[in-house]
């Protein structure tokens, strides 16, 4: 199979020519100068107190990786500079409202649900289903773009950040005609913590949408305590004016953060969800190529399965120290077999709620049963893809992952 390029409306090809014909001529903007966007975020909120300076070493470092390295089309460079000025302008807006509200640092956050594995292993499924239970708050996509003010249950589902969120996800859709069929998006659903780590600029998202070898690998060798306790201020935050019963979350960064979990959240409930990853590691270098697609006209298939490779093998390595290190809190996780969630999800969920000692009530077990029926697999488009397309070789991805297989009995397809 010939894996095409990455798709290009004609408007967005005529943007990006002629700003490469600019950029040859030395022009280089948008700017992603480090101290340009500091003053421009600072312009937006009006205010210049961004709570602690510890972001601007990530922020640095992304920054010097993603213009040596990442071939940014235009399009490229102002997705860039956008996103970062939005987290830019959150962290002020947010350093603002919690000094005029200090009550908003004594939420408590009690026994809130993660679900952790590999994308492409149930995750989504299992996020949304659980979104069905009138007593989880999942973070939905609105409110972590534009998080402040926090959301109040009166306007939470008629809020007028939700056009917002609604335009940029369609845009998204619209560059990336490929993506629903991937990863869905919306104003409206469940969203994962990635975001939220990356206001503080330690976060796996940026090694996705972009090629930033120099950024990783300083990434890899952090320490993501900050980013849980920016993590953990934020849902203070979010749930200051709007609450239930718990907290479920969602990200697949989580794998290689299980510590920094449990020492922030000490009474988490953690669903691991498991998968053969010959079939997940080709899924991911297909995400991988089409979010990178977006930002750069250089995108390199075969780069994005090697990325994707050493990313997620690092992940599941440590999360399977991290587990033995907690075996001493079987209580607190629950491992998710793909097969299990293919079969009867509902069911698993039952089993999981017993496990966590919560209450499966028939309302919570009607309601994933019509989110099912609602939304059946493929119902957003079939996901294609090969391992050839992207360089993958079978044999080496068995070797890499053998131990996490071994350790969690992950059933092998031929």
């Amino acid at each position: 199979m010939s894996l095409p390029p990455p798709y290009r409306p004609f408007g967005i090809k005529a943007l990006n020519s002629v700003g490469a014909g600019l950029r040859r001529l030395g022009w280089t903007a948008p700017s992603l100068n480090e101290q340009d966007l500091l003053d421009a975020a600072v312009r937006r909120a009006g205010s210049s107190d961004f709570g602690g300076g510890g972001f601007r070493e990530g922020m640095a470092v992304f920054l010097d990786s993603v213009e040596r390295e990442a071939d940014l089309s235009t399009l490229g460079r102002i997705s860039c500079r956008e996103t970062i000025l939005r987290y830019l302008e959150n962290r002020l807006r947010l350093q603002e409202y919690s000094s005029k509200h200090p009550e908003v640092a004594d939420e408590v956050i009690e026994r809130p649900m993660f679900i952790i594995g590999l994308p492409r292993t149930g995750t989504t499924i299992l996020f949304n289903m659980l979104s069905q239970d009138p007593g989880n708050r999942p973070p939905l996509s609105w409110e972590v773009e534009w998080p402040v003010p926090p959301p109040e249950p009166e306007t939470y589902h008629s809020d007028p950040r939700i056009k917002d969120g609604q335009k940029l996800f369609e845009n998204l859709d619209r560059v990336i005609p490929t993506l629903p069929a991937i990863h869905e998006f919306g104003a409206l659903l469940p969203q994962e913590c990635v975001p939220i780590s990356s206001h503080e600029f330690l976060s796996v998202q940026f090694n996705i949408t972009y090629h930033v070898p120099s950024y990783q690998a300083w990434f890899e060798q952090q320490s993501l305590q900050p980013a849980y306790a920016f993590h953990k201020k934020f849902l203070q935050h979010l749930q200051s004016k709007y609450m239930k019963d718990r907290w479920v979350l969602k990200s697949p960064a989580h794998l290689s953060a299980i510590d920094d979990v449990l020492e922030t959240y000490p009474d988490a409930l953690i669903i691991h969800t498991h998968r053969d990853p010959a079939r997940v590691m080709p899924s991911l270098a297909s995400l991988f190529y089409a979010l990178r697609g977006m930002t750069s006209d250089g995108v390199d298939p075969a780069r994005c399965g090697r990325d994707t490779m050493n990313m997620w093998s690092l992940a599941l390595d440590r999360a399977v120290e991290a587990r033995r290190r907690h075996r001493d809190k079987p209580g607190q996780f629950f491992d998710a077999h793909f097969e299990d969630t293919l079969d009867d999800p509902v069911d698993l969920l039952r089993r999981a709620y017993a496990h966590f000692d919560l209450e499966f009530t028939d309302t919570v077990r009607d309601r994933m049963a019509a989110f099912l029926a609602a939304n059946p697999r493929g119902s957003r488009g079939v996901h294609r893809y090969v391992r050839e397309d992207f360089d993958l070789d079978l044999d080496e991805i068995r070797e890499r992952f053998s131990g996490y297989c071994s350790e969690f009995d992950v059933a092998l397809s031929d």
